[in-house]
């Protein structure tokens, strides 16, 4: 084992100079996802991208989560040992993107979700070399979160006859869930729908009361990003125990009324 906290500041400042071109590439993202145009282009080069809306937004969202992820899983003597750390490193501009394109166009774009997917294999692969049953886990973690997700959408056309999820949330699940596994995948989706839920009323109520506005749609890809960024630094099941926490502090009220 390494100790996370045993890492020189000038890790974390290489960290910061890498996270401040990664954001620059997600603002460059957040603009040519939406309209299905290629990121890498020679356009990336010569715009302007201090023009592109919320750039220094995406560069400070992304030095801060880089510097958390290297807090988090800190500095391994092996390859291996840094798997995790290169996994979410690539990963979480990818998620970061989601997200803002989601909130802001309603859609999660069939190429970034792709990227995520093919990512997501190589690592598969990559962990599959030193641990078969991880490899596997990580499998199940993708067919579990499409599974899911899919279901929903299913029984939502059936019952109310009209989509409950958009099939983008389906193939994001799907995708992420080779990053994370099933156990993982599954507290994602619990703690997505638990602060969808909370966040959901309250915009909701705000729309309708005070800003007096009939649109009742809410894009459920940001919460999906959120429960994905707090199970990477959230210790394991830590999601379940306080769910289970939850329900128990509710019964318990529950059965003092009655």
């Amino acid at each position: 084992m390494y100790d996370q906290n045993n890492v020189h500041i000038l890790v974390y400042v290489i960290f910061g100079i890498i996270a401040l071109f990664v954001g620059k590439l997600v603002a460059w993202m957040n603009v040519r996802l939406p309209e299905e145009q290629k990121v890498f282009s020679k356009d990336f080069f010569v715009s302007n991208k201090e023009g592109i809306p919320k750039t220094y937004t995406c560069m400070l969202i992304m030095v801060i989560l880089y510097v958390a992820l290297l807090r988090r899983f800190g500095i391994g003597n092996t390859p291996m040992q840094n798997l995790d750390l290169v996994k979410f490193m690539v990963l979480m501009p990818m998620l970061v993107s989601s997200f803002m394109i989601d909130l802001k166009y309603r859609i999660l774009p069939n190429r970034l979700n792709l990227t995520i997917f093919q990512v997501g294999l190589i690592f598969t692969f990559m962990y599959g070399m030193n641990n078969i049953n991880l490899a596997k886990d990580m499998l199940l973690g993708m067919l579990t979160g499409a599974g899911i997700f899919g279901a929903i959408t299913l029984l939502g056309g059936i019952i109310a006859g009209k989509e409950a999820m958009g099939l983008g949330d389906v193939k994001f699940m799907g995708a992420i869930g080779l990053y994370f596994g099933v156990s993982n995948i599954a507290q994602i989706s619990l703690l997505a729908f638990f602060v969808g839920a909370i966040v959901s009323v309250i915009v909701l109520m705000i729309r309708a009361f005070i800003l007096k506005s009939e649109d009742q749609y809410m894009p459920f890809g940001p919460f999906l990003v959120i429960g994905a960024v707090a199970c990477i630094f959230l210790p394991a099941n830590m999601v379940f125990i306080g769910f289970m926490a939850l329900c128990g502090a509710i019964s318990n009220q529950i059965l003092r009324i009655f």
